[in-house]
């Protein structure tokens, strides 16, 4: 946070220095939005991160962001300006991805010669749109912003598992299998057990309302671009609906040859939840960078 506070005046030194004073550049450019415009704006953190790195030496100098769930600072924000001091805002994210763990194991105390390879697929989904109004004061380069805004996201996510130990023949008639199978595909550790393992993960579709206020300040470096700090507080209400959880195991008929085993899945419920709250947000600071047209 430090970093962007630095560079963040660095911009307004120099601004200061060789800019032309008011509100239109040397070019005779408007540096404030007018009735009509549109602009475009994104999360700004990790290219002043970068800027600011640029002092210390290139420690840590990235302009990765990271994805991580319902992150507000992912969505893109859009805004239609009706006259200088009252705009339109809209936000939109649609994110959607899988990954494919590989776990291969050791197969001396399995069944099965060779290679063994189990494998997690992950998906998972995320939808937000917003809307809301902006008003506007000030009559310099610094302007102060608030307004209210609604937002509506959806979300959901799952993962699928393929084991390639089924312990067939391993056992006399009327007993479960015991397999070899990656019960923590994130350490890669494995499990020797009879026991049910998931096959399938359904988590819970969730629907997440939330009503905000927000004020802020956008200070205009350059024609029509500018770079904008917001804080909000409102309220949200969390919404989640009930996940399925498949699993299997296996077993032979008693009496009957081994090798002969057959599936036993299961299908288990877990309850969905809702929450409600109001608080602030954006405790970190927001910054995002403007581009009006």
């Amino acid at each position: 946070m430090k970093k962007k506070v630095l560079f963040v005046a660095s911009l307004f030194l120099a601004t200061a220095t060789f800019a032309q004073d008011g509100l239109t550049s040397k070019k005779g450019e408007a540096y404030l939005p007018e009735a009509g415009d549109w602009a475009l704006g994104f999360d700004g953190t990790p290219f002043l991160d970068y800027a600011g790195n640029m002092f210390n030496g290139t420690a840590n100098n990235s302009v990765n962001a990271t994805w991580v769930g319902n992150n507000p600072s992912m969505t893109i924000v859009g805004k239609m300006f009706k006259d200088e001091t009252t705009a339109y805002r809209m936000k939109l994210r649609i994110g959607f991805g899988s990954t494919s763990t590989k776990n291969i194991h050791d197969t001396s105390n399995t069944t099965v010669t060779g290679e063994i390879t189990d494998e997690m697929s992950t998906s998972n989904f995320m939808l937000t749109i917003g809307g809301g109004i902006e008003k506007r004061r000030g009559n310099t380069r610094i302007q102060g912003f608030y307004g209210g805004e609604v937002l509506i996201s959806f979300g959901s996510s799952g993962s699928s598992y393929t084991y390639a130990d089924n312990a067939g023949g391993t056992t006399t008639g009327g007993n479960l299998h015991t397999a070899t199978w990656t019960d923590d595909f994130v350490s890669g550790t494995t499990t020797t057990s009879n026991g049910e393992r998931d096959t399938k993960i359904s988590n819970g579709s969730t629907m997440i309302v939330s009503l905000r206020g927000f004020a802020g300040v956008e200070w205009f470096l350059a024609p029509k671009v500018s770079v904008a700090a917001e804080y909000g507080w409102g309220l949200a209400m969390a919404s989640q609906g009930d996940g399925e959880r498949d699993t299997e195991s296996y077993e032979v008929a008693t009496g009957a040859l081994a090798g002969s085993e057959s599936s036993i899945a299961r299908k288990h419920t877990t309850g969905g939840n809702s929450s409600f709250g109001i608080d602030t947000d954006n405790n970190g600071g927001m910054i995002t960078i403007m581009f009006h047209f």
